[in-house]
C-alpha cells in the first residue's frame, strides 16, 4: 500500500467549513407532475414499520451511539 498521504490545506478547511454552514436547500420546487406521482405512492407496510422502529431506536440512542 502507498504511503502517499498528504495535508489538508487551509483553503479547503476554510472551503468545508463554509459548506458546512450553508443553508441547505431544494434546487427548486417540485413539479406539478412530481407532486403528483409523489401523492399516489404507497409505502410498504413493512418499510413504514421499520422506518418507525429506527426512529424510535434513533430517538433513545445516548452517547457515542449507545442504545439502552
Amino acid at each position: 500500500m502507498a504511503d502517499d498521504h498528504t495535508e489538508v490545506s487551509d483553503a479547503t478547511r476554510e472551503a468545508e467549513r463554509e459548506e458546512s454552514e450553508a443553508p441547505h436547500r431544494a434546487d427548486r420546487p417540485p413539479t406539478p407532475d412530481e407532486e403528483s406521482v409523489a401523492d399516489s405512492r404507497s409505502v410498504d407496510p413493512e418499510v413504514k414499520e421499520h422506518y418507525e422502529e429506527m426512529m424510535e431506536t434513533g430517538a433513545e440512542v445516548e452517547g457515542e451511539g449507545r442504545i439502552p
